[in-house]
């Protein structure tokens, strides 16, 4: 698939404005959305998709989470990530269903590797991406029962990104803990990833046909991989 237009949100820093500098440079036509639009607010993300009239939408804004043990959260820092991050790649799902978005368009909600293992110093984040995930297939349902050949897919960075405010505070914290500082915390991941690598992932998952029926990717230095397909959320208790 050729991208003609895309719709960026969070694209004033690191995923996000790496993906809208690589859309641009590819030759597509970008709607770059930092934070003077408030893309939790449904009639904000509407107006958007109709700005744009995008192939692609890239989910990539949210929230830095606090960085801190279990007792020295609030409850409001710990559900900060779900009342953004969340609660922007709801609004964007729906909207996106109910515009809808023309035959084979895209939307990439970047969530975190977090949402797989955890992260017990970052509050309720890696929940919300976890939750991210789950949305993507939730979407996807809804698509293909409408037959409205919308593809929903998460990405989600499995390693700390280089370079990034949540990577840097991440391995600060989790550094901290054992006595390592952020460079070595961070060698532990022998290939760095950085916001360009994960922009690279966005534009192969929209251009080709390799993952379509994924709603779930991992990433790492080292490429793609399946984690979720379509179908697999079953209605278990």
């Amino acid at each position: 698939m050729s991208i003609q237009r895309a719709l960026v949100i969070g694209a004033g820093s690191g995923v996000g404005h790496a993906t809208a500098s690589a859309l641009t440079g590819a030759g597509a036509r970008v709607l770059a959305a930092g934070r003077e639009r408030d893309a939790t607010d449904p009639a904000q993300v509407a107006a958007l998709l109709a700005e744009a009239d995008p192939d692609l939408v890239v989910v990539a804004a949210g929230t830095r989470p606090r960085m801190a043990s279990i007792e020295e959260q609030s409850w409001e820092s710990f559900s900060t990530p779900w009342n953004v991050d969340v609660k922007i790649a709801f609004e964007v799902g729906r909207a996106a269903l109910a515009r809808p978005l023309r035959l084979n368009s895209t939307v990439v909600i970047v969530s975190s590797g977090a949402g797989f293992g955890g992260s017990p110093l970052s509050g309720g984040y890696a929940g919300a991406k976890r939750m991210q995930m789950f949305l993507a297939g939730y979407l996807q349902r809804a698509a293909d029962a409408r037959e409205l050949g919308i593809r929903f897919v998460a990405l989600a960075p499995r390693q700390l990104l280089v370079g990034t405010a949540i990577g840097e505070a991440a391995a600060a914290a989790y550094g901290a803990e054992i006595g390592e500082s952020v460079e070595a915390y961070m060698g532990r991941f022998p290939v760095p990833l950085d916001a360009a690598g994960v922009a690279r992932a966005i534009l192969s998952i929209a251009a080709d046909e390799e993952h379509r029926q994924a709603t779930v990717l991992g990433l790492t230095a080292n490429g793609l991989e399946v984690i979720e397909r379509v179908g697999d959320l079953g209605g278990g208790k």
